[in-house]
């Protein structure tokens, strides 16, 4: 994954980052979801290789504030840094 944009998230497992990009991933199908700072139609994104859900991917908002969000993926730190 490459350019890390924002810190501070908070996924299921703990803390998360959002990146514009991310490789070797699978978007599921899109979700109306309400999270903290409102609702959003979102993808959950997992791992193209083993299938665990790693975090989401934010495809659209309500709220021009958080319109910045749109296309990013936030991944959950624990899921990051599994070791094999």
């Amino acid at each position: 994954m490459q350019n890390v944009f924002e810190y501070g998230f908070v996924g299921a497992s703990g803390p998360a980052f959002m990146f514009s990009h991310a490789m070797n991933v699978v978007v599921g199908p899109k979700i109306g979801r309400k999270l903290i700072t409102g609702s959003y139609v979102v993808a959950d994104v997992m791992c193209s290789k083993c299938g665990e859900t790693l975090g989401w991917k934010y495809v659209e908002t309500f709220d021009l504030k958080q319109r910045y969000k749109e296309g990013m993926f936030v991944i959950e730190k624990l899921k990051l840094t599994k070791r094999y």
